[in-house]
């Protein structure tokens, strides 16, 4: 059961880490930063696409990172 979470475990964190290095980067240098915010805010842009994929798939692997965790700690306690 140990190995079987563990295995579990380092697959999801080399799928989190690969699908986050994957996304674009949401601002463009120094001027990015400054406008990139009011940008967000105000605009109505909305991520399609793969964006958008990517973008669902980091809060899936994140929350069954943390769940695997949680076991992983509960199991070896």
């Amino acid at each position: 059961m140990e190995t079987a979470l563990i295995i579990l475990l380092v697959i999801v964190s080399i799928a989190l880490i690969a699908v986050v290095l994957l996304q674009s980067g949401k601002s463009s240098g120094l001027s990015g930063a400054i406008s990139g915010g009011a940008e967000q805010l105000f605009g109505k842009q909305k991520a399609r696409g793969m964006d958008l994929v990517l973008h669902r798939a980091t809060i899936v692997l994140s929350v069954l990172f943390f769940v695997l965790t949680i076991l992983v700690s509960y199991v070896f306690s």
